[in-house]
């Protein structure tokens, strides 16, 4: 059997893995649980794939973006500690789940189960006890993934007072450095946000290139574009691609065979029915099958891989050059949203150079040339409407004037704090605290959940928590109550103690 003809072109694949700081945060229905579901459904498998591929000598296979909120919780010893109690408990439901014959077929779902859980406890044990961020270096080194790093907390960089912004880069791209022993030369920038002038601090910072989405490039994602005068390249990402893996209407995740996410077996905890029909009541769900789902996987590989096939021959036609193809998607999509998503991914990486489809990163598409002509971006993100309403719309507005409060009053404080004398001030860690609240506060999550109402009391709770915790120490340090700030700042520490490198010293004045 012949190969496929190559194709001109590339195709690269980037995945955006993110989530709020959720330790010590509440546990359920938000909170500790959404990270390790995310843990244990995503992280594992992709890791795991991405270590297959590795062990094949398959190199620049994926652009893998990790914010240094992920990292922190994958690298946190009680995270840690809380995931490997969190893989146990899906064991024992899943054991308790062999001794049921109700709904049909739990019995056999729960000894499946059981093993996978099992699969997972052993290599938590072997390889993640030390956290993520070995595993993520040894690939980094290996050359199998490209690093995409980003502002700590994923603040929406847009609304972020400039300071505040250039700070949260470059100690994003710094945490990088210290845990990977590589600084990312390419972000995602927070919610695919731009604002003219953001280019300058990127170029500042060490910045090459940047995702956006596709909208942003007035939809000509056929190749990276240097933006404005500079020559920091935005990407964007192809959305006639991307959508046809995670679109609501018709992406593959719906299909009738794939695991259902939202059906629940109530006395488990586990999700033994299949999608079976986009109408169909929980209760009359079929159970999963997963010969069914093996089957359908195989088709929407061949789908996808005919897809990237046809869009690489197509764009090069119009553009007359060999185009760049940039399919984009949260990594959560994989196991978390769709359970199938890690098995699609490993068939689809394999089958994409087997069908004459070159695979590479980002920096590859730069190296090799897959830039065309300078392009002034509007002010956007990928979020609904792709303009920035989700952030700073009517839903958000307060938490838009929290936002500008707090960091005035935090900048105002951590300045007076180390000022005050011309002698290079000492480590300070309790501005240090301040700067780390103030971060929490401005995350993107917290009116991403308000506006689409999701968990949105939970979002709001935990904006004007970080918020309050600012306030607190810095109106202490304010007042002159150094001591009573240092506790303040401790206790809060407890809780808050990520980015533990933070340093204010290095706040630009």
């Amino acid at each position: 059997m012949t190969s496929p003809a190559p194709v001109p072109g590339l195709f690269t694949l980037v995945l955006h893995t993110h989530l709020p700081w959720l330790a010590h945060h509440g546990r359920w229905p938000v909170g500790e649980e959404w990270l390790y579901q995310s843990w244990s459904a995503s992280y594992l498998p992709l890791m795991r794939v991405l270590r297959t591929l590795a062990d094949e000598d398959r190199s620049h296979v994926v652009t893998l973006g990790m914010t240094p909120v992920v990292t922190a919780q994958l690298d946190d010893p009680y995270c840690l500690s809380g995931m490997h109690h969190w893989l146990a408990n899906w064991q024992l439901r899943a054991l308790e789940a062999t001794t049921l014959h109700e709904p049909e077929g739990l019995r056999a779902f729960g000894i499946r189960e059981h093993a996978e859980a099992g699969r997972a406890l052993d290599e938590f044990a072997t390889l993640w006890r030390h956290g993520g961020s070995p595993l993520l270096r040894e690939l980094i080194d290996a050359g199998t993934i490209e690093l995409l790093g980003g502002p700590l907390s994923h603040p929406f960089q847009p609304l972020l007072n400039p300071r505040l912004r250039e700070f949260a880069l470059r100690e994003g791209l710094a945490d990088a450095g210290q845990r990977f022993a590589h600084t990312p030369t390419g972000i995602w920038a927070p919610e695919c946000a731009y604002a003219p002038g953001m280019e300058m601090d990127y170029a500042a910072a060490g910045v090459g290139h940047f995702m956006v989405d596709g909208p942003s490039l007035h939809g000509d994602t056929a190749l990276g574009r240097p933006v404005a005068a500079s020559d920091v390249v935005a990407f964007g990402r192809d959305l006639q691609v991307s959508y046809r893996v995670w679109s609501p209407k018709s992406g593959y995740p719906g299909h009738a065979a794939y695991r259902d996410f939202h059906t629940y077996d109530h006395i488990t905890g586990l999700k033994p029915a299949r999608v079976t029909g986009r109408n169909v009541p929980s209760d009359d769900k079929a159970p999963y099958d997963p010969q069914r789902a093996d089957r359908a996987v195989d088709i929407h590989v061949a789908d996808f891989v005919g897809m990237v096939r046809d869009r690489l021959i197509s764009e090069s036609e119009r553009i007359g050059r060999p185009a760049h193809v940039v399919a984009a998607f949260d990594t959560e999509l994989f196991g978390h949203w769709w359970y199938e998503g890690p098995l699609w991914l490993e068939r689809v990486l394999r089958a994409l150079p087997a069908a004459g489809v070159r695979v590479g990163t980002l920096s590859d598409a730069v190296a090799d040339g897959f830039v065309g002509a300078p392009v002034e971006l509007p002010p956007s993100s990928w979020g609904s409407g792709k303009d920035w309403q989700v952030w700073a719309g009517e839903k958000v507005a307060d938490l838009v004037q929290l936002n500008a409060e707090v960091v005035d009053a935090a900048l105002t404080t951590v300045d007076k704090a180390l000022g005050e004398t011309d002698a290079p001030p000492a480590r300070n860690f309790v501005a240090d605290q301040i700067l780390r609240e103030t971060l929490l506060t401005v995350s993107s999550d917290w009116p991403f959940m308000v506006s689409k109402d999701s968990a949105a009391d939970y979002a709001r709770y935990r904006a004007h928590l970080h918020a309050h915790a600012t306030r607190e120490i810095a109106g202490a340090l304010a007042s002159g109550r150094s001591e009573h700030a240092q506790r303040l700042a401790d206790g809060w520490n407890r809780a808050d103690g990520l980015f533990g490198s933070l340093d204010a010293r290095r706040l630009p004045r």
